[in-house]
């Protein structure tokens, strides 16, 4: 019987117990759910509906990115819910779910703080918020979470400092904190962080130095400390760090030399920045011992001495970057990296490089894809062999002292996207061969002494987004092929060349330019008005051409100039008021040209030092800083009419009377001429055989000065042959030397009635005009074979 009783009591005692247990357990169960509904409801755009399916299925053990415990039934020990686009922020009620061990939600758009509550997690392994946008102070009782593993805050918008409980963390193996608005020192307490392997730190705006705690990292596999601004030197037990494989601390404000206090590089060494610093001290050969290095890049610090000419050793290198620096060493360095077949971007530029490119240039890998050398001592010529270098697209060899001409083997680069030769000493031609490159958007030849014709063949070149051809001494018009490139977006210059011609109508191609220059040419003739379709310009150099015509109404369009130049042309008429509408008009030159009347004064004319109109006499007003002479009022204008009126017509009266005073005394001298002699009828102007000053061109082969005989102050003489014949002596009057008019008559009428056996006689005269519309006088006398008379009596003393 007491058996039996016990039996009894011991299933009621079961009952009651599994009854608790069910109950507590169904607590626990719900609040998991509730929290997890609590984080839903923070959520307020859920693009791939991820979050849906917590509210169909009947557990939240089956929701989607949450994963539960096998040992503890319906608690939550995962959340996971990567890239989904999530907005809203994290509910502080993440907190209460206790058997949390992971919360990844990396690349998503949650902002707001990072709730405390993440603190009580005892259990928190992962704790991923990277690529969100959280906001405020990284909380302080992080320091609770002692199973912490991986702290991964990177990119987001925290601020304030970094707290030294974050050393007590010992089992932290990975401490990201980049790409946030951190300030202040980096703890001493992170070098207790004896299991860390990966610290990142970089750019935030941490300061102050750092610290020889960290060389106690012996585990630190990565140390990225980039963009802050750290200062002091690197501790050198840092790089001797025997596993270490990232090593980058660029974009700081440290100094030293702790590249000479590597003692042996380690072999796992794959990526060493130390870019932008103040670094000093040489490059060591023993960093050659970090055979695995991938990237090499200390450039833009203070390094000197030569290149170690054992980098081949490094065969795995796809990046060396050491430009700007105080490198002195001749290019005997580029034939170890023949060996590097990996090799991609070699960056050299502005150092102290000497020396001619040597074929083993050519013998590079031809993975190589991006090689800059600009600002540096380069000599020679460009190497032939450059078509086996098929997949570069990045080729900088400008401002150097490079000579000869390009090779026409450059057409061979098929894969070249910037080709960058400016600032050399290139002569020749610009090959042809260059149109070949059709992928080219950028191709900038400025600088050097290249002749010939602007190469058609670029218009080939539907890429390019700057053509930069100006400072050269190119001959010939503007290719219409070349002015219709519509690619063009940054800038086309062909400044500083002879150009002649005018500019094409397809200017109005360029829809997308920024800056265009074709100053200091002798470009002719008026601005076409396709130029109104130029619609992005920002800036327009014409200068120094020979453009003539008004300022076209075709500017008016442009809305965008910020400057305009059409200085030392042949411009005329009134200065547009439209240019005072030009709201981004910043800078406006019109010196010397021939402009006239009011000068404008809105927009750009309220700013006397933003416009220039030096050389120009007939322009009046504007604001008072241009100095210009008032502007006569209308009423001036006609009153000063009615005057002229009066003027003209007394002054027209007075000279009628004149004219027939004149006539009356021209009729009575003739009267009195012919009674006196009838030899003496023929009047100066019958005197002379004429001739035109076409056939006298012909006659001296255009006044060539293979045909010069002579020249005095008056006149040239030129030795010519007449379409009948005749051999004469042609003297060509200088009629802008004063006095040359009245030698010319005066010369006609003396030799025109003296006879003498030692005078060359006047046989024919020519008063006309040239092609050009000026005045031209000269006189033909017959061809003395035995030089001037001046030369025979003072021999040696040629004028």
């Amino acid at each position: 019987m007491g058996k039996h009783l016990f039996l009894i009591l011991n299933s009621i005692l079961l009952w009651w117990w599994s009854s608790i247990t069910i109950s507590k357990a169904y607590s626990q169960n719900q609040t998991d759910r509730f929290a997890l509904a609590s984080l839903k409801n923070a959520i307020h755009k859920d693009p791939f509906g991820i979050l849906s399916s917590w509210n169909d299925s009947p557990h939240h053990c089956e929701w989607q990115g949450v994963l539960c415990s096998k040992r503890h039934p319906g608690r939550v020990t995962s959340l996971f819910l990567r890239s989904q686009g999530l907005e809203g922020f994290l509910s502080p009620h993440v907190g209460n779910l206790s058997f949390l061990r992971v919360i990844f939600l990396r690349h998503n758009s949650l902002h707001g703080e990072i709730p405390p509550q993440i603190g009580n997690l005892l259990r928190l392994h992962d704790l991923t918020l990277r690529s969100n946008s959280f906001g405020g102070p990284i909380p302080s009782n992080f320091s609770r979470c002692s199973n912490l593993e991986t702290l991964d805050l990177i990119d987001n918008q925290l601020v304030g400092g970094i707290h030294s409980d974050l050393g007590s963390l010992k089992r932290l193996e990975f401490l990201g904190l980049c790409h946030n608005s951190l300030v202040g020192p980096i703890p001493r307490s992170i070098g207790n962080l004896s299991l860390l392997q990966k610290l990142s730190r970089g750019e935030n705006a941490l300061s102050e130095e750092i610290l020889e705690e960290l060389s106690r990292l012996k585990r630190l596999l990565l140390f990225q400390l980039a963009f802050n601004k750290l200062t002091g030197e690197v501790p050198a037990g840092i790089l001797n760090i025997s596993d270490i494989m990232w090593f980058d601390v660029g974009e700081n404000q440290l100094w030293g030399s702790f590249l000479n206090d590597v003692s042996t590089a380690s072999p796992s060494l794959f990526f060493l920045d130390a870019v932008n610093n103040l670094f000093t001290g040489m490059i060591p050969s023993t960093l050659t011992n970090a055979t695995g290095l991938e990237v090499l890049s200390l450039c833009f610090n203070n390094f000197h001495g030569p290149i170690p000419k054992n980098l081949g050793r490094l065969k795995g290198l796809r990046l060396i970057s050491l430009s700007v620096n105080y490198l002195q060493d001749d290019l005997s360095f580029i034939s170890s990296l023949v060996n590097c077949s990996n090799l991609k971007f070699l960056y050299m530029g502005k150092n102290f490089l000497h020396g001619s490119l040597s074929r083993s240039f050519s013998n590079l890998s031809t993975s190589i894809k991006r090689i800059s050398l600009p600002y540096n001592w380069i000599q020679g010529s460009i190497p032939l062999a450059l078509g086996h270098l098929f997949n570069l697209s990045f080729w900088d060899l400008s401002d150097n002292f490079l000579t000869d001409c390009i090779p026409h083997s450059i057409g061979a680069l098929s894969n070249l996207q910037q080709l960058d030769l400016s600032g050399n000493i290139l002569t020749g031609e610009i090959p042809s061969s260059i149109g070949n490159i059709t992928s080219l958007n950028f191709l900038d030849l400025s600088s050097n002494i290249f002749q010939g014709y602007i190469p058609q063949s670029l218009d080939n070149c539907k890429q390019l987004i700057l053509l930069d051809l100006s400072n050269n001494n190119l001959i010939g018009s503007i290719p219409i092929e070349v002015m219709a490139l519509s690619s063009l977006s940054i800038a086309f210059s062909l400044a500083n060349n002879n150009l002649s011609g005018s500019l094409p109508l397809q200017v109005g191609s360029l829809k997308n330019l920024g800056i265009l220059d074709l100053s200091h040419n002798r470009l002719t003739g008026l601005i076409p008005t396709s130029i109104s379709e130029c619609l992005v310009l920002e800036g327009l150099h014409l200068e120094a051409n020979y453009f003539s015509g008004q300022i076209p109404k075709a500017l008016r369009p442009l809305r965008g100039l910020q400057e305009l130049d059409l200085s030392n042309n042949n411009f005329s008429g009134p200065i547009p008021s439209f240019l005072a509408g030009l709201s981004l008009l910043k800078y406006l030159n019109l010196s010397f040209n021939q402009l006239e009347g009011q000068v404008p004064k809105g927009g750009v004319f309220l700013n006397a030092s933003s416009v220039s109109i030096y050389g120009i006499t007939e322009l009046c007003g504007g604001v008072p800083g241009l100095k210009l002479p008032l502007c006569k009022s209308s009423s001036s204008k006609k009153s000063s009419s009615t005057k002229a009126k009066v003027i003209y017509v007394v002054v027209g009266s007075l000279l009628c009377l004149a004219l027939l005073l004149l006539c009356l005394s021209i009729s009575y001298c003739k009267k009195k001429q012919m009674t006196t002699n009838a030899s003496t009828s023929l009047s100066f102007g019958n005197q002379f055989l004429r001739i035109s000053y076409e056939e006298l061109l012909r006659a001296t082969d255009r006044f060539s000065k293979i045909n010069l005989i002579g020249k005095g102050r008056y006149g040239t003489v030129y030795k010519g042959i007449l379409d009948s014949g005749a051999t004469v002596a042609t003297k060509v009057l200088n009629l802008t030397q004063k006095g040359a008019s009245r030698s010319f008559i005066s010369e006609c009428r003396t030799l025109g009635t003296i006879r003498h056996r030692n005078l060359v006689k006047i046989l024919i005269v020519c008063s006309s005009v040239d092609f050009h519309g000026n005045d031209f006088k000269a006189l033909i006398y017959e061809f003395m074979a035995n030089e001037s008379l001046e030369e025979w009596l003072h021999p040696g003393t040629i004028e």
